[in-house]
């Protein structure tokens, strides 16, 4: 009896020494093919890791997170992950199609992957322009359809957790309030085309003095909305810098007007002269809360508006500079 109970004990021991242990952490590995950079990011808010890439496109690293979502960077390129410590993630991606070929494997891939599909069709179905000019009717219809696809993509993803699930679902509902107030503001700017122009008067010049929108007109007038905090606004001085070179001698007026604070006037003007910016460089009289702001109903930066040389409005919503439907625009305005 007596070896009987001691080989029992054994037992208990050995299988509680062999009993894998639940980690404390993430283990986040993974192949990029073309990759952008040295070294990849994730963040979220309080967290921030940067995880070296080898030349030939692997990683590895650990990471201790609290479980949620995390943003992947790449260079410019990024996406939306979920992590949760105790899972063993790995990542293969292309960056030359970075959203379609992004793949997640190994344990706890399932929310990332289906996070991933979740984007690509908002991409796809959702961000685009063709869906704000549809009628309200058929807006809604559409919206709503995409919507319903997403919650199937989420109801036949396997082994998600229960907050993740009731998070997906709330999301849905903000989807759909923002693409209803993203609808709203498109019919309200779409209506003010052929209108004359909301006004701006007594504006800083860089240059010297000030300027009114009244004191442009005779000409087409391009106006780049921006500020000197603003990333993508800054993406865009060059592109900027090239179409205005391309159409100096033109029938058009390249404005810029910085949205930024009064407190930040110098820093406005050292930008100006560090990035040699061209054009009419102005700053609006009280950033975002001015008048000629807030009538353009101007949500975030950069904004481009296009008006005519009667001071008409051709597009409250005009391309940005780096795309090559402004000089289709500006081509089939014989500007």
């Amino acid at each position: 009896m007596r070896k009987l109970v001691i080989a029992l004990i054994a037992i208990v021991i050995i299988a509680s020494c062999t009993k894998e242990v639940a980690k404390d952490y993430v283990t986040l590995s993974g192949q990029i093919t073309n990759k952008n950079s040295d070294s990849i990011l994730v963040v979220n808010r309080g967290f921030k890791k940067v995880i070296k890439v080898k030349e030939d496109g692997s990683f590895m690293d650990t990471l201790k997170v609290k479980a949620g979502k995390y943003t992947f960077f790449d260079g410019k390129e990024q996406t939306t992950m979920y992590l949760k410590n105790g899972y063993d993630v790995q990542i293969s991606l292309d960056t030359k199609q970075f959203d379609e070929t992004i793949a997640y494997s190994g344990t706890g891939a399932n929310g990332s992957n289906y996070l991933a599909k979740k984007a690509l069709i908002e991409e796809q179905k959702l961000r685009i322009p063709e869906l704000f000019d549809l009628s309200i009717s058929d807006f809604d219809k559409e919206a709503d359809g995409v919507i319903n696809e997403l919650r199937e993509l989420l109801q036949a993803t396997k082994d998600l957790d229960s907050t993740f699930i009731a998070n997906e679902e709330n999301g849905f509902e903000e989807i759909k309030k923002e693409l209803a107030s993203s609808f709203k503001q498109k019919q309200f700017l779409n209506n003010l085309k052929g209108q004359h122009s909301p006004q701006f008067v007594d504006y800083e010049n860089y240059n010297g003095g000030t300027t009114s929108l009244e004191d442009l007109k005779g000409k087409y007038i391009y106006i780049d909305l921006w500020a000197t905090w603003c990333g993508p606004c800054k993406a865009e001085i060059p592109y900027l810098k090239e179409v205005e070179k391309a159409y100096h001698d033109k029938n058009i007026e390249f404005v810029s007007i910085s949205l930024d604070q009064e407190k930040d006037n110098q820093k406005w003007r050292d930008m100006i002269e560090q990035k040699e910016l061209t054009g009419v460089q102005l700053i609006a009289d009280n950033n975002f809360k001015s008048q000629f702001v807030k009538d353009y109903k101007v949500m975030g930066i950069p904004r481009f508006i296009l008006l005519d040389p009667e001071g008409k409005i051709v597009s409250a919503t005009a391309p940005r500079p780096s795309d090559e439907k402004l000089k289709e625009l500006f081509n089939k305005l014989n500007i």
